[in-house]
């Protein structure tokens, strides 16, 4: 639709299938071409039907563009318009330059909903706007990383605060992040800006660095080279074995919304092997569309935007 609008805005996500139908269509642009085979496709149809069906990831994506939206509509009246672009999922983010560049903006800024930097993932987004932008004659900036934004820190301290609450004393916190291979993590930001934002909680809480909280690392892929860890598995299983904690709390810093990663990994099969472990088990709340850390964001944008 035809807008005012001199700045479009970019929101970037991962994607997610939207029903039980486009689940092997996207894994299989998920893995280039390649469709999942007849077992792994069971495999993540099965996790999905765990969690209710399908991901509610689309739907907390969008509320977070809409939040975005909202408040830069308030800043500016008139001067944003505000579209998703996915990675993995329609409306890709090639789609949502093409859009605004139809609208007749000027130039184009990229949020990520992610909060910590690593040239494979929030450079790769940037790196399709950009080019997509330039195509369009159009310049384009991008938002790298948001990791140690106040309002984001403040909504992991007292999302941490709130669920240590409800467990025993000797609870060990950590903060994951989906792992990446280790090939890509040379010379990368990534585990550093981790460690700078739940470096961050912690100091806010008084968590002691190793009794009291540590990095771990979640849902690496099925390759056959090496993916960053620990995993939160394995974290789970050595505090059992060894007895130092009473419980562990999970903080999945590095996502944003509630999803499969989130809902699966941690919710059915971490809480299971704390089980196990005879460990207690909380996993703090997502961040969703928290109106403090949109209107950040927001402020983000709008400084970009210059």
């Amino acid at each position: 639709m035809a807008t005012n609008a001199s700045v479009g805005v970019v929101v970037m996500a991962y994607g997610t299938p939207r029903s039980p139908e486009e689940i092997e269509s996207y894994y299989t642009h998920i893995r280039r071409g390649r469709p999942p085979t007849p077992e792994l496709l069971a495999e993540l149809t099965a996790r999905y039907e765990a969690i209710g069906g399908i991901s509610p990831l689309a739907e907390r994506t969008e509320a977070q563009r809409a939040a975005v939206a909202r408040h830069l509509e308030a800043l500016a009246p008139g001067r944003y318009e505000v579209v998703l672009g996915q990675k993995h999922a329609e409306p890709f983010i090639e789609d949502a330059v093409a859009a605004v560049a139809a609208d007749g903006v000027e130039r184009t800024v990229g949020l990520v909903l992610a909060p910590h930097f690593s040239r494979f993932s929030v450079g790769q987004y940037q790196e399709r706007a950009a080019t997509a932008a330039a195509e369009h004659g159009l310049t384009h900036v991008g938002i790298e990383s948001w990791h140690t934004d106040p309002a984001y820190v403040s909504f992991l301290t007292d999302a941490v605060t709130e669920a240590l609450a409800t467990l025993p004393e000797r609870t060990k916190v950590v903060f994951t992040a989906h792992s990446l291979p280790e090939r890509v993590l040379v010379d990368d930001p990534y585990p550093d800006q981790l460690r700078e934002s739940a470096a961050a909680v912690a100091e806010a809480i008084g968590l002691d660095r190793w009794a009291g909280w540590s990095l771990g690392w979640q849902s690496a892929g099925r390759t056959p080279e090496p993916w960053r860890g620990p995993d939160i598995l394995e974290i789970v299983a050595d505090l059992g074995a060894t007895g130092r904690a009473d419980g562990v709390l999970v903080c999945a810093q590095g996502f944003v919304a509630d999803h499969l990663e989130v809902l699966y990994d941690l919710d059915i099969e971490t809480s299971a092997a704390a089980r196990e472990a005879g460990l207690a088990f909380a996993r703090t709340r997502s961040l969703n569309d928290d109106d403090d850390v949109m209107a950040a964001l927001a402020q983000r944008v709008h400084a970009a935007a210059g």
